[in-house]
Parts: structure tokens; sequence; C-alpha cells
């Protein structure tokens, strides 16, 4: 699925996500590349809840949202 992400830097989030729930090839475009790589790398072969649990509600300095938190959001929507 691609997801495009709100309030952040990033423009675009691709994700895969196999039969099992499980999280695979996550790609961001724009946004702070190695933060993104790191985070992609980090969510490979987890599961969609415990992504979720994990990133949702992170904050990026005083936005109200980031990065993660809107991979969290989008990964709520293949709930």
């Amino acid at each position: 699925m691609d997801y495009k992400p709100h309030g952040v830097c990033s423009q675009l989030i691709h994700i895969e996500v196999d039969d099992a729930k499980r999280i695979h090839n996550v790609a961001f475009t724009k946004g702070c590349s190695g933060n993104l790589q790191g985070i992609a790398r980090l969510v490979e072969g987890m599961t969609v809840d415990e992504a979720i649990s994990r990133l949702d509600g992170i904050r990026c300095g005083m936005k109200s949202t980031s990065c993660p938190d809107q991979l969290a959001q989008a990964l709520k929507t293949l709930r």
C-alpha cells in the first residue's frame, strides 16, 4: 500500500504487509533519509499491531505527529 502522510516532511510511505500481518519493504519518500531507513529496517518482519503499539503517538519537535507516527496511522488502516 502507499500512504500519503500528513504534517511531516516525508511525502509518501510505501508498505507491504503479508497474509500473517507482518510488515515488509517499508520505504519513505523524502524526509530524513537516515532516520527513515532505520525505522524501515526496524519494523521489517514486525507485526502490524506491534509496530502500531511502538510508533503511535511519537512526536517530532513541536509537531503533533512524526514520520513514525504517520507509519502507525498508515498501518491502522490495514487492521
